[in-house]
């Protein structure tokens, strides 16, 4: 972990910060780093059913800092090539591709900018929130690039084909408000973060094996066949039955009190 990237927890809820505000929290290798190490500690937690993710200051991301690849000692090319086994991603995937493995799901709290790397950080997370008057754009246009942060993977099933070939062709900008209209944000909220924390207050407080076990069964389901789908749903709902916190489920509501869930 470097200082680029603050973890704090409470109440089973994970905030991680993105921690460069004099710079947008622009994407340097110490945030490459810092965002990979920060996904691999809050997985391996298991008191954590929730992440908060946000950016500190005024601005989620401004994207990659281009500057880093004008350091002597970076080599930039060889990286993308080699996965971080056991994960599909190399080593500038990871830092975007690494929220959808966590096993919690992960919202993210847009405001200020989310621009190139900064929007394919965000596309990561399971459901974003956005500022109204906030700025995302698919930038890797400007500088004469493609998205290359794990983006076809994570926002293959939340735009259209035609509307992410349009936003990667044109670099264009949108608000809080227009990424809502076309669904690249889940909803837009005056205060993002606080209502980031709201909706991960309420999952912490649900049963987490089934919180994990939705989540891995979403991201495995959407891109199987109906056959494939379904069977996925009966395994994944077989060990939940009967189990511990599937019956405290069960008591929690008919004795009508706050469930006590063991993690």
């Amino acid at each position: 972990m470097t200082d680029r990237v603050q973890i704090t927890v409470e109440g089973h809820v994970a905030e991680v910060r993105l921690n460069r505000p004099d710079k947008h929290n622009a994407i340097d290798k110490a945030m490459f780093e810092g965002l990979a190490a920060a996904g691999d500690e809050v997985a391996a937690d298991k008191s954590i059913r929730a992440v908060v993710l946000t950016g500190a200051g005024d601005n989620f991301c401004a994207g990659i800092d281009m500057s880093m690849f004008q350091q002597r000692d970076f080599d930039f090319r060889a990286p993308l090539l080699e996965p971080l086994n056991p994960s599909p991603a190399n080593v500038f995937q990871r830092c975007a591709y690494v929220w959808r493995e966590v096993p919690v799901p992960v919202i993210c709290a847009i405001r200020g900018v989310a621009f190139g790397g900064g929007m394919q950080i965000a596309a990561g997370a399971d459901i974003r929130y956005a500022a109204p008057d906030a700025k995302l754009s698919i930038m890797e246009i400007k500088w004469g690039l493609v998205p290359d942060m794990s983006m076809t993977a994570t926002l293959r099933d939340v735009l259209p084909l035609d509307k992410v070939k349009e936003l990667t062709f044109t670099g264009a900008v949108l608000s809080g408000t227009q990424a809502r209209e076309i669904g690249l944000v889940t909803a837009v909220h005056e205060d993002p973060l606080a209502a980031a924390h709201e909706v991960a207050k309420a999952i912490a407080g649900k049963s987490p094996d089934a919180i994990r076990a939705g989540k891995k069964l979403l991201n495995e389901a959407w891109s199987l066949s109906d056959p494939e789908a379904l069977a996925l749903e009966a395994r994944t709902q077989l060990p939940l039955l009967g189990s511990r916190n599937q019956m405290e489920s069960v008591l929690a509501n008919f004795e009508k009190r706050e469930p006590r869930f063991k993690d």
